[in-house]
């Protein structure tokens, strides 16, 4: 991750930066009282910066720009991190997964990118619940919540072991302050609903916990951060700029894992696919994808999904007359609508019981839009092309 120093405020809040600095191990070592303070990191000796208390000091403006430019030029890791929550007032998740020093690079390297890729899929978790409660979202939602990361800063996995992200405060109903939320909220949820199976042998918590957030996706993320690790740790601290939410501690306790939970978080996970309910629904999309194996006879069509469902495609059986009508469809560049069944199995990525596929009339602006697409993929029109 660059160093996002060019949008760094010329002149931040004094209150703010004596939190981010305390926040990250920064000591404060003298100083005049009521004016300003000498702080040093913890790592790297001989380093320091002068801090205004408030605006209100003379000099605060001089003083303000002085600490900046030290702190783009300061070695400590923590400094960057400092930087980055001036830049954009974000919220901090922290990871810290406990695992063996590395041997040779490739386990290092491998380490990483574990920790980096359960750390997204915990976010994205996050964000599909903050868009509605669900054991399994599968496809669901996913196109909103990954727009919701986009915006989602994190720092590097050194060694597989540390991991920060930075979630700016405003952002997308997904993304933001509600992302944060429900992930916290959710992370507390199963290690309540996982200490109770452990304790009882009985899995009903989890049942409940999918209010909380906890998600089938969620226990997946935990399940590849603690395997082959001690234990993990997941803290989150809120932006000193935007104060602590409604509902929620100013410093909440971190949230710990450890091997001895992953037959609890495995066994959750599976009973959130295996429960989840097929969703019935009417979709309107184009169709992209058309195969069959005969000129003649039923087939398989892949729908991009424009509305009906918070999925991104679908793939649909249809008959010989069904499978006609999508054809002509694609062909005049026009969107079809289908009724049938969601299917949890293959997470939400199948339509069941598909009947009723009409064409939709479209204005010519549109009309001009798809056919401009069908032109850029007409090698998608084949009777043998794969639809999955």
């Amino acid at each position: 991750m660059h160093r996002p120093t060019e949008d760094v405020p010329h002149h931040p809040d004094p209150a703010v930066l004596g939190a981010l600095l305390a926040r990250h191990g920064w000591r404060r070592r003298g100083g005049e009282p009521g004016r300003y303070g000498r702080w040093t990191p913890p790592d790297r000796p001989g380093t320091s910066l002068l801090v205004p208390e408030s605006r209100a000091y003379p000099d605060s403006a001089d003083l303000l720009a002085e600490a900046l430019t030290a702190l783009e030029r300061c070695a400590a890791p923590s400094a960057r991190d400092i930087l980055v929550a001036l830049r954009l007032p974000s919220d901090e998740i922290r990871w810290s997964r406990e695992v063996a020093e590395p041997r040779a690079p490739a386990a290092a390297w491998g380490a990483q990118e574990r920790l980096r890729t359960g750390a997204r899929a915990m976010l994205l978790a996050a964000a599909q619940t903050a868009g509605g409660r669900a054991g399994f979202h599968g496809a669901r939602r996913r196109r909103q919540a990954e727009a919701a990361l986009a915006a989602v800063l994190a720092g590097p996995a050194a060694g597989g072991r540390e991991l920060a992200a930075f979630v700016p405060v405003d952002g997308p109903p997904e993304g933001g302050r509600a992302l944060v939320g429900a992930l916290l909220r959710a992370l507390q949820a199963a290690r309540d609903a996982t200490d109770y199976r452990r304790a009882t042998g009985r899995t009903d918590a989890f049942d409940a916990a999918v209010e909380a957030g906890v998600c089938q996706e969620l226990t997946q993320a935990l399940a590849t951060l603690v395997g082959g690790s001690e234990g993990i740790r997941i803290a989150v601290e809120w932006a000193p700029a935007a104060g602590t939410p409604h509902g929620f501690a100013a410093r909440p306790e971190p949230v710990e894992f450890s091997p001895g939970d992953l037959p609890a978080l495995r066994e959750a996970g599976a009973r959130y696919i295996r429960d989840e309910p097929s969703v019935p629904v009417r979709l309107t999309g184009t169709v992209v994808r058309m195969r069959r194996e005969t000129p003649g006879g039923a087939g398989v069509v892949r729908l991009r999904v424009l509305a009906g469902a918070d999925v991104a495609q679908v793939r649909i059986a249809l008959d010989e007359e069904d499978y006609r009508v999508a054809g002509h469809a694609h062909l005049a560049g026009v969107p079809v609508t289908v009724e049938g069944r969601l299917e949890s199995r293959g997470g939400f990525r199948r339509l069941a019981e598909a009947r009723g596929v009409l064409p939709v009339q479209v204005d010519e602006a549109e009309r001009d839009r798809l056919l401009k697409h069908l032109q850029e993929n007409l090698d998608l029109f084949g009777e043998r092309r794969d639809a999955d």
